[in-house]
């Protein structure tokens, strides 16, 4: 059974930096692609970040290229968003999702996202 447990939301202050965690446990992330999507109320959920496990390639939605850093820790089965110069219009809830050997720009960008699992989703804050 595929399980993804993110932690690390909270309230931020505008401008500082905050990084979420993304835990896989019952599979390992060798062969799944990792995403970050963020949600606010009234819209769709929409791909923020995502990374592949065989390159490293990359893909970051414009609002957030720049800022945020996606990595993968395989050792720790452990997916993260380093979040940096955070802005009002970051907040949302954050989901961490999986999908088995796609591409970042098709996992990211597909609406409505196809995935294999979603995390429960942890609220992030911008606001002073």
């Amino acid at each position: 059974q595929l399980q993804l447990v993110e932690t690390g939301g909270g309230l931020v202050q505008p401008g500082e930096s905050h990084t979420l965690s993304c835990a896989a446990s019952g599979f390992t992330l060798d062969y799944y692609a990792i995403g970050w999507f963020r949600q606010v109320p009234g819209k769709e959920r929409e791909g923020v970040s995502c990374i592949s496990p065989f390159d490293g390639t990359t893909y970051y939605s414009s609002s957030v290229k720049g800022r945020f850093t996606i990595s993968l820790d395989k050792a720790k089965n452990t997916g993260y968003l380093q979040m940096k110069n955070l802005k009002p219009e970051d907040t949302g809830v954050y989901y961490c999702a999986v999908e088995f050997i796609t591409t970042v720009q098709d996992m990211c960008t597909i609406q409505p996202p196809r995935v294999s699992s979603w995390g429960q989703g942890t609220q992030v804050t911008v606001s002073s």
